[in-house]
């Protein structure tokens, strides 16, 4: 995708050049009513969910409050604006409203690759962005440190690729940190890379394991060469036209590389892993938003090596499911699962039905959405001693906490 700057008569001729071809007629608008100039059709392509303008929910009542904005999508995001596109081959600044800048807001509160934005002004009239659209889903995970924070990955996509080598780098226990990431009905889909290299047999042991339990939660799991455009085509489910993908994974898991088979041209820059340990360096330094030749969007993501839960994540949507299901069996309500009589998850690893290692995981990563939740909570809830506050204080108290 590359950027360019279009007149307003430049932009409806080729809103007329695309639907020609389509076999569309567009009408140009009365000269005396305002004319937007929205091509849906073109909106479509990179994304938007609706084939017009929405007719009720958040989305129709957010367009009624900006009547003389129009939608656009987030492909790119900087320290003082975003780059957005209204195409699927332009793309344009637009300059950020000045609360997404202020230091105290929350991260998962200003716009992120994938969000839609309503904007005013021509591409080549300084545009500026005017609200942000409320988000059908995403991928986010809470940020390293102390003080409880969240980082948005990717909005509003329908797929989430977890990629993971099959070297050094698979570890089954990271993507079950990573799809209890995935919210708001997007579909995680595992894919298993390197499979054209020689991998040891101990890896691809804990492969197959990790692929039973997966499959059995009704997760898809595809095994893949990513260099090959053939073995890359069984992805196509996922990447019809108008739907967004993204690829989330470890450094040198070989997202760049994927990205580039489906894009067809070597777009992203790619290196090669550290044979002590199988890790790569951070070879996709910011998230992007690709449109790729199915008429699908693809979001590439650097690697991430902390995987933090927010305190909002569902460890049943997760893959696991069966564990949870087991757990209202269990005798007791409080049950810990450790060493208590008629415990149902101890009776099925003892009887060789439950992997001791993935209870393990499940276990820690509750304890660990449990411990965020609190925070979350805590950082929420009113100042102790009853004590009223000013307008202007209640103000920075919801600034801080993210709440505009």
């Amino acid at each position: 995708m590359h950027t360019r700057r279009f007149t307003r008569t430049q932009r409806l001729v080729v809103t007329e050049q695309r639907a020609q071809k389509m076999g569309r007629v567009v009408t140009p608008a009365d000269e005396d009513t305002p004319d937007l100039n929205i091509d849906f059709f073109a909106l479509r392509a990179i994304g938007w969910p609706y084939p017009q303008a929405p007719t009720d929910g958040a989305w129709a009542h957010a367009m009624a409050n900006h009547p003389d904005s129009r939608p656009a999508r987030v492909v790119e995001q900087h320290r003082t604006g975003y780059v957005v596109a209204e195409t699927p081959d332009d793309s344009f600044v637009v300059e950020s409203l000045p609360d997404w800048q202020r230091p105290r807001l929350a991260p998962d509160k200003r716009p992120a690759v994938g969000d839609w934005l309503l904007i005013e002004g021509a591409p080549d009239d300084n545009p500026k962005a005017r609200a942000l659209l409320p988000r059908r889903s995403t991928i986010k995970r809470a940020v390293a440190g102390e003080h409880y924070g969240q980082q948005l990955i990717a909005a509003n996509i329908d797929t989430v690729f977890i990629v993971s080598g099959l070297d050094g780098d698979f570890n089954p226990r990271r993507i079950e940190r990573y799809l209890i990431l995935v919210q708001g009905g997007a579909t995680p889909v595992v894919l298993l890379t390197k499979a054209d290299m020689a991998v040891d047999e101990t890896v691809m042991a804990e492969a197959r394991l990790a692929l039973a339990d997966l499959a059995a939660q009704q997760i898809e799991v595809r095994t893949i060469n990513a260099t090959d455009p053939a073995c890359i085509a069984t992805l196509a489910p996922w990447l019809g036209a108008g739907q967004t993908a993204v690829v989330v994974g470890s450094s040198g898991a070989g997202k760049s590389t994927l990205t580039n088979t489906l894009v067809g041209e070597a777009r992203m820059k790619t290196g090669a892993v550290r044979e002590s340990d199988a890790r790569g360096r951070h070879t996709t330094t910011h998230r992007a938003l690709i449109h790729l030749p199915s008429g699908a969007s693809l979001i590439d993501t650097p690697g991430m090596r902390e995987l933090k839960p927010t305190g909002e994540e569902e460890l049943a949507d997760g893959g696991f499911a069966d564990i949870q299901a087991l757990a209202n069996d269990c005798r007791f309500r409080d049950c810990v699962h450790q060493a208590e009589p008629g415990c149902a998850i101890r009776g099925a690893i003892e009887a060789g039905e439950l992997d001791a290692a993935r209870v393990a995981n499940y276990q820690k990563l509750s304890t660990e959405v449990s411990g965020a939740a609190a925070r979350q909570t805590a950082r929420q809830a009113p100042r102790p001693g009853g004590k009223t506050t000013s307008k202007a204080q209640q103000r920075r108290l919801d600034q801080r906490h993210g709440k505009e």
